[in-house]
């Protein structure tokens, strides 16, 4: 059966292979465009299982707010071209309107479903890396951010007032966190064993130390305590000093914006986002 340009167009609009193995595959089923298909599809899932152990480095963060709800969408590949690709784009900003309409928390089925064609068609290993999703209370407000590179996000959420100006720290809090990229929202969030690793370096360092040398313990001790707390207050959100004043404190800023709009604020969210962790 003869081959026609136009067949050979048109399994390649369904199934995204190249000219050649389009006519390749219409040639070994005999011109029938559904075996065709079938083929293709069979081959790329072969070739895709063999690329599954590749490292997927390189992504794309979708992040957006619908109504109560702000999802987030990691989505990786092998290679920086493939993540700027339209097609990889599409699939995670579909993978955001099913994840808000129908609910999804976590990485589901469907979200691995959406991606294979492109895995198939594109012949790069990727990943539905993260699905998560927060829940915005009514009387918050939300804001997200996501870097020009789209590696980086972060979503805040301000409970106990939803003023505009209230809004806007919540999105220049978002700016903070993409710009210091804190480990951790409060001290009472870092784990102790990170703090007594940490006491353990400084005193370490204090030893070797020529000006530490003969002062007494307590005072040793005071030093000590002193630079574990500078260090937790440049790894933690809350007591970084603010993105757009940096004469305060990101909790002394909440503060101050909470009695401008009349209401006592709390951070219900404040997390960072970072392609790969």
């Amino acid at each position: 059966m003869a081959i026609t340009a136009a067949d050979v167009k048109a399994l390649r609009e369904k199934t995204g292979a190249g000219m050649m193995e389009c006519k390749k595959a219409l040639t070994e089923c005999n011109g029938d465009i559904a075996e065709a298909e079938k083929s293709l599809k069979e081959k790329g899932l072969a070739a895709m299982a063999k690329r599954s152990e590749r490292a997927t480095s390189e992504g794309r963060l979708f992040i957006r707010q619908d109504g109560n709800k702000i999802a987030v969408i990691e989505l990786t590949c092998e290679t920086d071209f493939v993540a700027k690709n339209a097609d990889f784009i599409a699939v995670g900003e579909k993978m955001l309107d099913v994840t808000l309409a129908k609910g999804y928390t976590k990485v589901e089925a469907e979200h691995e479903e959406i991606l294979e064609p492109l895995k198939v068609s594109i012949r790069e290993n990727m990943k539905v890396a993260k699905v998560e999703v927060f829940d915005v209370p009514a009387t918050a407000s939300a804001a997200y951010y996501v870097h020009s590179d789209f590696k980086t996000g972060a979503v805040v959420i301000v409970d106990g007032s939803t003023a505009d100006s209230v809004k806007t720290f919540a999105k220049d809090c978002c700016l903070h966190i993409a710009a210091f990229t804190p480990s951790y929202t409060s001290k009472k969030d870092v784990p102790q064993s990170y703090i007594d690793e940490q006491k353990e370096i400084f005193k370490a360092q204090m030893d070797q130390d020529e000006k530490m040398a003969g002062k007494p313990e307590n005072v040793k001790e005071g030093i000590l305590q002193g630079k574990i707390n500078k260090h937790l207050a440049e790894i933690c959100f809350e007591d970084q000093m603010f993105v757009k004043d940096d004469k305060k404190t990101v909790t002394a800023k909440l503060a101050e914006t909470g009695k401008e709009a009349g209401a006592t604020l709390s951070f219900v969210v404040a997390k960072l986002f970072v392609l790969g962790k």
